[in-house]
């Protein structure tokens, strides 16, 4: 069974001139245990948008989403918020970290709603990302980078069967940029878990066995505003 699943899904917006825009309309996209796929697309051909479906931030129109074996789609929103939480990392383009909390407090939020806290693990994961004397600082007292090492820990808090990340190194210089991309991987291989990173750097993409360029699979991709696209 493959631990991500998708099949018929499609999303869709009105503009403020009433006409519906067709962003997603994916037939099927899979991934097995433990995977790791690269995704890649221009800009606003929907790669976030299709991140946020697979998430549950986003309900889809139509389709199906099953993650780790459970129906994501079924669920209203507190259920989606359970699944995500037991499943589900999420790396962030802008790290989403909340500016009350430590860096540790952050990556414990990042337990609460799944298995539940565990603040060893989360001090060695903040250990494992080179930030040892950086847990009880709060977000605007670090790096960037720092930054994105403490959304790395926080999205593999929960021991995730399916890690998402949304241009994970597209605020970093170069060289943090591989560390972070090293990290993920890393962590994401010995925890077996599934990683769907989308990028558009080349030399990030060619690190990875499995490229998918997303208008390959999403029949939206290149549809001018206003259409429907295929029934």
């Amino acid at each position: 069974m493959p631990v991500l699943d998708v099949k018929d899904l499609k999303k869709g917006y009105v503009s403020p001139e009433g006409e519906r825009h067709l962003v997603i309309d994916v037939p099927a996209f899979a991934m097995d245990d433990a995977e790791q796929v690269a995704l890649q697309g221009s800009s606003g051909s929907g790669k976030t948008t299709f991140l946020n479906l697979i998430a549950g931030i986003l309900q889809p129109d139509n389709g199906v989403i099953s993650v780790a074996g459970e129906c994501l789609t079924a669920q209203r929103e507190a259920g989606r918020d359970r699944l995500r939480a037991r499943h589900i990392g999420y790396v962030f383009q802008t790290f989403n970290l909340l500016q009350g909390y430590t860096a540790l407090e952050n990556v414990m939020l990042g337990m609460m709603f799944g298995r539940g806290t565990d603040t060893a693990y989360a001090r060695a994961l903040l250990e494992r990302v080179g930030l040892r004397d950086r847990m009880t600082y709060r977000p605007r007292q670090l790096s960037v980078g720092q930054q994105q090492r403490v959304a790395v820990a926080r999205a593999l808090a929960g021991r995730p069967k399916l890690v998402l990340a949304d241009e994970p190194t597209g605020n970093l210089d170069y060289h943090h940029a591989g560390e972070a991309l090293k990290l993920v991987r890393e962590i994401c291989r010995e925890n077996e878990a599934a990683l769907l990173l989308v990028s558009h750097d080349r030399d990030i993409l060619g690190q990875f066995e499995r490229v998918q360029e997303l208008s390959q699979i999403n029949r939206a991709a290149g549809l001018p505003t206003g259409s429907e696209g295929e029934p």
